[in-house]
C-alpha cells in the first residue's frame, strides 16, 4: 500500500537573526513520521503566510523565495517518486537523505570544472579557440580561490551552490579580483555553463541561477573618423620605429585583421581570387573561422614597401604590448585624443572604412570573419557623416520625382 506523503514550510521563529528573519524549514511527512530540514530561505515572521505555507506579497524578495520553496517541494517529491520505485520502506528521513544529498554520491564543481576544461581543450583549432579555454581556466581560478577565501575549503559539493554562493562570487570577482560588471558577468556565465551541464546530467534538482540575472552592458566601441585616419597615414615621422607601428596599423584600418592575424600572415594567404585581383584568405587565429578580404591598394602598397623579410612574415610586426605603446605616441605625435590601440583599427575598419562607405553589413560581416551579423553589429557605427550623405542622396530622388504639396 502507498505510503502517506505529505511536504509543508514553515517558520522557526526561536532562530530569529539579528536582522529580524528566521529560517524557513521544510518539513517532510510520511505515515505520520516527520524529518525536516533548513532550507536556507530567510523571512521576516510577518511577511509568512502560515496557511498558504509561502512568503506574503508580490515583492521580488517574496517571488525569489516562493520560486525557490517550489522547486524544493518538487524535488522532494520526485525523491519520493524515485524511492518508492525502488525500496517499499521509504521514510521521510531516506526522501529527505535523498534531496540533501546524503550518503549518495558526491558530484564536486571544482571537480567538474576541470573535466570541463580538459574536454575545451581538446577542441582547440577544431571548434574552439584556445582564447576561449584561456579565459575558462581564469575562470576556474578566480572560482577556486573564491572558495579557499571564503569559505575556507577546495571544492564544494554542486548542490550547496545557492544563490547567495552566485551574488558572493560576483562580489569577489568585483572586490578581490578588479573585474569590471562585464568581464564579471562573463565569468559567471561560464561558471552558469558549468551548473547547466550538472543539472543535464540530473546531478542537481535545483537551479540555483533561477533568480539570479546576468546583465552585459553594452559597449561603445571606439573608431577612428576619416579626418583622424588621413592624420595618421600623412604623417611624416621621424623615428623609423613609430612608422613601421604606424604602417601596420594602417594596413589594419584596411584589412580589418586583428594583431595575431597579421603576425601570423605569410605569403600563401596572398591568392589571386575569382576577380583576378589579389585577396587575403587566411584563418582567425581566435575563433578558427575563415576570413577573406580583398587586398585594397593602400594595403598592398603597404606589403610591398615590406617585402624581402626573412622566414616568410609579411610585416615586421613586434609583442602586442610594445605595438600598443608605440600606438600611444603616435596619438600625441598626431593630436589624437581617442585611445589608440592595435584593436581600433579593426573597429574603424567596419565603421569607417566599409560601412560608412556603403559596404553592405554582410559583407563587412564575412570579411571580419564574424559567424554571427549580431557581433558585427557591435564593432560597427554608422556615424553622422554616412546618414548625411544618405539623406542628401534621398532629398535628390525626391526633387526628381517632383513631389511637392498641393
Amino acid at each position: 500500500m502507498r505510503s502517506t506523503f505529505n511536504v509543508l514550510f514553515f517558520v522557526k521563529k526561536n532562530a530569529e537573526k539579528k536582522d529580524g528573519t528566521a529560517p524557513i524549514v521544510a518539513r517532510i511527512t510520511i505515515n505520520k513520521k516527520v524529518s525536516q530540514f533548513n532550507t536556507k530561505q530567510y523571512i521576516k515572521p510577518d511577511d509568512w503566510n502560515v496557511e498558504l505555507n509561502r512568503a506574503k506579497g508580490r515583492t521580488a524578495e517574496a517571488r525569489a523565495i516562493n520560486t525557490v520553496l517550489d522547486e524544493i517541494k518538487n524535488s522532494l517529491y520526485n525523491a519520493y517518486n524515485d524511492l518508492t520505485k525502488k525500496d517499499i520502506q521509504v521514510t521521510a528521513e531516506k526522501v529527505k537523505n535523498t534531496f540533501l544529498g546524503i550518503g549518495v554520491e558526491q558530484y564536486l564543481l571544482m571537480e567538474l570544472f576541470e573535466e570541463c576544461n580538459i574536454l575545451l581543450q581538446k577542441q582547440i583549432g577544431i571548434t574552439k579557440s584556445k582564447a576561449t579555454y584561456q579565459k575558462a581556466e581564469v575562470c576556474k581560478r578566480h572560482l577556486s580561490n573564491y572558495l579557499k577565501t571564503e569559505y575556507k575549503r577546495s571544492d564544494i559539493d554542486l548542490r550547496e551552490i545557492n544563490h547567495s554562493f552566485i551574488v558572493g562570487f560576483e562580489t569577489f570577482l568585483n572586490v578581490q579580483c578588479g573585474c569590471n560588471a562585464n568581464t564579471t558577468a562573463k565569468f559567471i556565465q561560464k561558471f552558469k555553463s558549468i551548473v547547466l551541464t550538472a543539472q543535464k546530467n540530473g546531478w542537481i534538482q535545483i537551479d540555483p541561477f533561477a533568480n539570479y540575472r546576468i546583465t552585459i552592458k553594452k559597449v561603445d566601441r571606439g573608431y577612428l573618423n576619416d579626418d583622424e585616419l588621413k592624420r595618421i597615414m600623412q604623417k611624416c615621422f621621424s623615428s623609423e620605429r613609430l612608422e613601421r607601428i604606424r604602417d601596420i596599423f594602417i594596413f589594419s584600418c584596411y584589412t580589418g585583421l586583428a594583431y595575431i592575424d597579421i603576425k601570423n600572415l605569410r605569403q600563401e594567404h596572398i591568392t589571386k581570387g575569382f576577380d583576378g585581383n589579389l585577396w587575403i584568405n587566411t584563418k582567425r587565429q581566435k575563433t578558427s573561422i575563415k576570413t577573406v578580404v580583398p587586398l585594397l591598394d593602400i594595403a598592398q602598397l603597404i606589403l610591398d614597401k615590406y617585402k624581402g623579410l626573412p622566414n616568410g612574415v609579411l610585416l615586421p610586426i613586434p609583442t602586442n604590448q610594445k605595438t600598443n605603446a608605440y600606438l600611444k605616441e603616435i596619438a600625441d605625435v598626431c593630436g589624437i585624443t581617442k585611445n589608440l590601440t592595435f584593436h581600433l583599427a579593426r573597429h574603424t575598419f567596419a565603421t569607417t572604412v566599409t560601412l560608412s562607405k556603403g559596404v553592405p553589413i554582410e559583407s563587412v560581416s564575412k570579411m571580419l570573419g564574424h559567424t554571427n551579423i549580431k557581433t558585427t553589429q557591435i564593432y560597427a557605427r554608422i556615424t553622422n557623416e554616412k546618414i548625411s550623405s544618405d539623406m542628401l542622396l534621398l532629398s535628390q530622388k525626391l526633387k526628381c520625382s517632383e513631389m511637392s504639396l498641393a
